[in-house]
């Protein structure tokens, strides 16, 4: 199957938005969306969504024309481009569903963000080339290493996305966007935490539901979160928290990284700020080793940087063994890089891999450490 995927002909590539533009879904992903293309300084005609009657009253929505599908006019479907703004289902068959009812043009918006990277840095769109024979044993080596087969079929899964735009399933691997970072295998080790390191911590979501789950009984939350347009929501989410956890709650404003060094950061760009030459703020990134923690969870999710981040880190992870969730989906690391450096460097852990969402996206890397007992 990885031969398959790897010889294969993509049949897709990076298209540029046109006019008229709608979007397909005012979630999270659509506001994303509409964010990303208003910086690139592309107009939104209309944005469609099933729950287009509740959403008006969103203050973010004010001034655009939002409506419900059976809204759109004939015409308009058959001129515009519509960019599918929906990540927690397969993209196919929406886009089949959508054909049916008269879109001509229909593109998943992470395709059209990829045609922008020379002035936003948002990189879930990218498309992997075919793989070379040194790194092409490096991905099977991945594979032989995960600890479970649904890790083997939801990096198949993966790959087959960015190399080829397909849609793979496998029977006994759904994709689950309700537990990202504390899967099943994960949660009975939450309980002993008493360090969690939240590496771009963005407004605290994340912080937020590791202590719903883990409780209150821990010693420190020490969140990373260098864009500044953050800190107010992330201060609000704190402010929801007991007196008792909201005191152990630190917020660290810096970028992790391999080594210290002066860098470009392009901030203001809500989930997917980070590292890029598009930005005009200039930081000061730390080495997670710098900050001398002993942390038992450690959660990455750094727009794909990621790998650095753990480079900077292996001495803290080495000698406290904490748990870790990383993701791998914002660039090439995430093939093999990323997994084999873990599995490299770290002796005695289970590895596992999971999709919590479509379009190649939400692919989360998994380490445990073997000693890590559940008590029964």
């Amino acid at each position: 199957m990885l031969a398959r995927i790897n010889d294969g002909v993509c049949r897709s590539a990076p298209r540029h938005p046109r006019a008229p533009l709608a979007l397909y879904g005012a979630g999270d992903l659509g506001r994303l969306a509409f964010d990303h293309l208003r910086t690139v300084g592309v107009d939104v005609a209309l944005v469609v969504d099933r729950d287009a009657a509740r959403l008006r009253s969103d203050p973010f929505w004010a001034g655009v024309r939002l409506v419900e599908p059976a809204e759109v006019p004939a015409e308009f479907k058959e001129t515009a481009q519509l960019a599918v703004c929906i990540a927690t289902a397969p993209f196919c068959a929406i886009g089949d569903h959508l054909a049916a009812e008269g879109w001509s043009d229909i593109v998943p918006f992470y395709d059209l963000a990829e045609s922008q990277r020379h002035r936003h840095p948002l990189s879930n769109g990218w498309f992997a080339e075919p793989l070379p024979t040194g790194e092409l044993q490096s991905t099977a080596t991945v594979l032989d290493g995960w600890d479970d087969d649904l890790s083997r079929a939801h990096h198949l899964q993966f790959l087959a996305w960015r190399r080829l735009r397909e849609e793979w399933t496998f029977d006994g691997a759904p994709v689950t966007g309700d537990n990202r970072f504390f899967i099943p295998e994960v949660e009975p080790h939450l309980e002993g935490v008493r360090v969690f390191v939240d590496g771009g911590a963005h407004r605290g979501g994340v912080i937020e539901r590791f202590v719903a789950k883990a409780g209150a009984d821990l010693a420190a939350i020490v969140a990373f979160e260098p864009d500044e347009n953050h800190f107010a929501a992330f201060g609000r989410m704190q402010s929801q928290l007991s007196r008792e956890v909201a005191a152990r709650v630190r917020l660290e404003p810096h970028a992790l990284d391999a080594v210290e060094r002066r860098r470009t950061f392009h901030d203001g760009l809500g989930y997917a700020s980070q590292f890029s030459e598009t930005g005009s703020r200039i930081v000061t990134s730390r080495t997670l080793d710098s900050f001398g923690l002993l942390p038992d969870f450690v959660k990455l999710h750094l727009e794909g940087g990621e790998l650095d981040a753990l480079r900077g880190g292996l001495e803290t992870i080495r000698s406290s063994r904490p748990v870790l969730a990383v993701t791998t989906y914002h660039n090439a690391d995430g093939i093999w890089r990323t997994p084999a450096w873990l599995m490299e460097h770290l002796d005695d852990y289970r590895f596992l891999m999971r999709l919590h969402s479509w379009c190649g996206t939400g692919a989360v890397v998994y380490a445990i450490p073997r000693e890590r007992k559940v008590s029964p």
